[in-house]
């Protein structure tokens, strides 16, 4: 395993670090020079020859394994996607739906995890129920886990689809739990991890999950438009591609005769030619954060985040994100009551080089294992 302090202020692994304090990636990550040398190298390749002299196609397959690994999955369990919207859509568009079937989730839900079941609603009649999040004493936002398994319950549900991490709060479900319950009653489990893969750890099967979904730009730190998604082996027969293209079929190299067989593996969910340079960024991505271990990334970047929490508190912010037990994540939620939120996201990112993200009116900080202590310090010193 690589040592993770190696990687913390290391401008040559990170040169963002030379230009930006950057708490942005629970939305679209700085690339790791790494990534981005795999990027230049695809580049280099293809202007020479074509696809001819490359290893792109082995290397697209050592990602399928690598992934599949990050998830105790099993390779033939992971297909590529362009986004997360993409797998969440295979799942929403892939099932036999009956008129009436309900699906439970929050009302706190990225979109991504939200207008793929409203379409269910207004093609299919089935019926999208949405758990409200709640505030506790002390004024920080989650959504009720018993309410949850309480709407789970219902004869109705047929499936249940969380965010693993809520984009605003920074809330992490016990998707476990959820998991587990869902199994127990017969419901269909689907998760949206594009906020946990990287910097969390999941456990497809401990955590009972049927369908998973996640783009490579956030805190797998891989570029935008290359992603993953999990299908539970005994489900592939039961969920249809709802894309259909020259890859799905078990014999696509072989134009000119004409198989309509599907692949029995989740390579029947992707339709077409590969985002080849994305999925080559990926590699390099997952392959680096593989190196270091999601135990080692995660407790980095708890001990990141407690240091920003301490500081915000003493200046008088008001913390939103749970922080209780396993409900933390590498999102820290936080608003004052004082100041306009969007002026101070414009201040810190014109007048100090730091970036933040503003989402449901509370500023929000992500940052992730190479940042150091001292870009908290200047976090809290910078804000009014």
């Amino acid at each position: 395993m690589a040592d993770i302090q190696s990687y913390v202020g290391n401008e040559q692994a990170f040169p963002v670090l030379a230009n930006w304090d950057f708490f942005n990636h629970g939305g679209v990550a700085p690339l790791p020079r790494a990534v981005a040398d795999a990027l230049r190298k695809f580049a280099d390749e293809a202007q020479r020859g074509a696809y001819l002299e490359t290893s792109w196609y082995k290397d697209i397959e050592k990602l399928r394994v690598a992934s599949a690994a990050m998830l105790n999955a099993h390779r033939d369990e992971v297909a590529f996607i362009k986004n997360t919207s993409e797998g969440i859509s295979i799942v929403a568009n892939g099932i036999d739906w009956k008129p009436g079937d309900q699906i439970v989730t929050t009302a706190v839900e990225y979109p991504a995890n939200i207008y793929p079941w409203m379409e269910l609603e207004r093609s299919r009649g089935c019926k999208l129920v949405m758990v409200a999040e709640g505030t506790d004493a002390e004024g920080r936002r989650a959504v009720p886990l018993d309410a949850i398994l309480a709407r789970a319950a219902e004869p109705a549900t047929r499936m249940v689809t969380l965010s693993h991490v809520e984009f605003a709060s920074g809330q992490r479900h016990d998707i476990a739990v959820v998991g587990r319950f869902c199994r127990e009653h017969g419901k269909l489990f689907c998760v949206d991890a594009i906020q946990t893969l990287g910097v969390l750890p999941v456990d497809v099967q401990a955590m009972c999950i049927d369908y998973l979904s996640a783009d490579g730009h956030k805190w797998l730190l891989g570029p935008e438009g290359a992603g993953i998604f999990y299908i539970r082996r005994e489900l592939i027969e039961k969920t249809r591609p709802p894309l259909i293209g020259w890859m799905n079929v078990v014999d696509a190299l072989n134009y000119g005769t004409y198989n309509y067989t599907l692949r029995p593996d989740a390579g029947r969910y992707e339709c077409g030619s590969y985002n080849v340079p994305g999925l080559l960024g990926l590699k390099a991505a997952v392959e680096m954060l593989g190196d270091l271990g999601t135990p080692a990334i995660s407790a980095r970047v708890k001990v990141l985040t407690d240091r920003l929490i301490d500081g915000l508190k003493g200046k008088g912010y008001q913390i939103i994100s749970p922080r209780d037990g396993d409900a933390w994540s590498g999102i820290v939620s936080f608003t004052s009551s004082k100041h306009d939120q969007s002026l101070i996201v414009a201040s810190l990112r014109k007048e100090h080089r730091i970036e933040l993200a503003l989402r449901e009116g509370r500023l929000r900080a992500s940052p992730h294992f190479y940042n150091t202590e001292e870009q908290m310090d200047r976090l809290v010193a910078a804000l009014p």
